[in-house]
């Protein structure tokens, strides 16, 4: 029987921008340009008989047969990479990592060229988003998610869960002898407000409850201005290990809280592609020094 199947090019346009809802983003993923995705989704839609987008003024929207036309072809889409993949005996394809932007940035940036190296046709494209993605909409294969307590509604993997330490330049640190001498020093944080008055409770420190700044600058700034030495760092340890490692950065003290910690999640459908599989392997590897056998709900000393 003959199948009535539109050009494989015209759906993997199609599919890039559904997911990301703009066909600029679509044709960055595809590496054409924003015309070629318009002309194979303008093609496809003529093809089909049905409009699959509605312009906005700040974008695109699927319509409503857009979208149920693509939670159909998303799952053959993938059983196709998933069979090519299974033929060659190799991990291929690109994978859509969307990780909390502090993660993103300080602990799998950083390493990702040591992943390409071992596994050239694995496509890592790492977005940096406090936004959850919508997994099972397909917005990305992976994410790291942070939780403050308990463990998230959704498939995945305890990351980290590493305790949190003030960390300091090694000339700043030199300067404190005692936990109490950082109560005269900037209190730089990446957290919730009331982080570093739990860290002074659990080092014996009386502070009268008024431990925090006014000001927070953002978590990327507040790193910054630690590594200049402007002032002590309230973090866990994966967020600083590549600056511990250079020397940039030494812990201060050796009292630590716990104070959530982070999760991989995936979709119900990713985990069946081997390049997606690879992936989670890798981040569980590199993380595997920063996971302890709980997660506490609750700040406790862990020093």
């Amino acid at each position: 029987m003959q199948r009535t199947l539109p050009p494989l090019n015209a759906l993997r346009a199609f599919d890039a921008a559904g997911r990301h809802q703009s066909f600029s983003r679509a044709a960055e993923e595809l590496s054409v340009s924003h015309s070629a995705i318009s002309r194979h989704v303008r093609g496809l839609e003529a093809r089909l008989g049905v409009p699959l987008f509605r312009d906005l003024p700040r974008g695109l929207e699927l319509t409503r047969e857009g979208r149920i036309y693509l939670e159909r072809i998303v799952p053959a889409l993938e059983a196709i990479a998933e069979a090519t993949e299974d033929l060659t005996h190799r991990p291929q394809g690109q994978v859509t990592v969307n990780s909390e932007p502090v993660i993103a940035e300080r602990l799998i940036m950083p390493r990702l060229g040591a992943f390409r190296a071992r596994l050239p046709d694995v496509d890592v494209r790492l977005e940096a988003s406090s936004r959850l993605a919508d997994l099972d909409r397909f917005e990305a294969d992976i994410a790291v998610r942070f939780a403050h307590t308990g463990v998230l509604d959704t498939p995945g993997d305890l990351l980290s869960n590493a305790a949190v330490y003030p960390y300091a330049t090694p000339d700043l640190a030199a300067s404190v002898k005692a936990p109490a001498d950082l109560l005269n020093l900037p209190r730089l944080r990446d957290r919730s407000i009331g982080i570093w008055e739990a860290w002074f409770r659990a080092a014996g420190v009386d502070t009268d409850g008024g431990t925090d700044d006014g000001w927070r600058p953002s978590s990327p700034l507040s790193y910054v201005a630690a590594l200049n030495g402007q002032g002590v760092y309230l973090s866990s340890a994966e967020c600083v290990s590549s600056d511990v490692e250079a020397g940039r950065l030494v812990q201060c003290f050796d009292i630590g809280i716990q104070d959530g910690a982070f999760y991989l999640v995936y979709g119900n459908r990713s985990m069946r592609r081997p390049a997606v599989r690879e992936v989670r392997a890798w981040l569980l590897e590199e993380t595997q020094t920063f996971r302890s056998g709980t997660v506490a709900g609750e700040n406790q000393p862990n020093g």
